[in-house]
């Protein structure tokens, strides 16, 4: 069976679809059979992101690795059993006609609750949760105490997640890997990181996920997204040399990679 790598925060503007194509294309370009899945119907800015891959590397004649990209088929009301969900329906359709032919499914969630978000977490072998770094997104996790920064309880979101593990322990599924990444990692404010930081450690403890750096705020993400192409595709598209602030985030995507720990996978690049 493929594994499944949800990417998922209810929270817009953490970085997802960003991570999501990264995460994706770097597996495809690895070797691996990448499918990809945009369960945002309204934004769908991963699908546009692989649309705008698949455009730019028509028109400049370029062949380089791409993940399977599907919409979610639509479904006859009339196949549905009696209290069948039919988003439930589309999306076990979509995924069970990439299994087949994927390594590895990525599976970007919109950055609001809805039926296919709360099921997708559930089909989550790795579930990567985005975080922008600061205690306004840490919210989405747990609610803190304003006066000593202590978390006193889990969020929505992490019950949510909660009851997706406890699905897949009714149904004989091995347990979630949940990573959280700290995004948008700023040079300021360190006794701000710092005690976001310590916030994390400790929640981590409680509810069980792993800490991971993600990507720090930079142009070149805002850059790479109308061509469709990703860090690791520069070179293959005519930049010879590539500055240190290229240089950098490549790291962070090697560094994400290498935390993922997903299997088989080998991070030599």
């Amino acid at each position: 069976m493929a594994h499944i790598i949800v990417v998922g925060n209810e929270k817009g503007g953490s970085g997802k679809s960003t991570t999501c194509m990264h995460v994706a294309t770097a597996l495809a370009r690895s070797g691996f059979r990448v499918g990809a899945l945009d369960l945002d119907l309204r934004q769908k800015s991963f699908a546009r992101y692989i649309e705008n891959r698949r455009a730019y590397l028509d028109r400049a004649g370029l062949s380089l690795p791409t993940p399977d990209y599907r919409d979610l088929p639509e479904v006859d009301p009339a196949t549905l059993a009696e209290g069948e969900n039919p988003f439930d329906a589309r999306l076990s359709a979509a995924v069970a006609a990439l299994e087949p032919v994927s390594d590895f499914i990525v599976i970007d969630c919109p950055g609001s609750h809805t039926r296919l978000s709360q099921v997708a977490h559930s089909l989550a072998d790795t579930l990567v949760t985005p975080l922008n770094d600061s205690f306004v997104d840490f919210d989405l996790l747990a609610r803190i105490d304003p006066e000593t920064n202590k978390v006193k309880g889990p969020s929505i979101y992490a019950e949510m997640v909660w009851g997706a593990r406890q699905l897949r322990a009714q149904a004989g599924l091995k347990p979630i890997d949940w990573i959280v990444l700290r995004n948008r990692m700023g040079a300021q404010q360190m006794h701000n990181k710092r005690k976001v930081g310590t916030a994390l450690e400790d929640l981590s403890r409680r509810i069980g996920f792993r800490v991971a750096p993600g990507f720090s705020e930079r142009v070149i993400f805002r850059e790479l997204f109308p061509r469709g192409i990703t860090l690791l595709d520069l070179k293959d598209t005519g930049v010879d040399q590539l500055n240190m602030s290229n240089i950098a985030a490549r790291q962070e995507l090697r560094d994400l990679l290498l935390a993922l720990a997903l299997p088989g996978v080998r991070v030599d690049f």
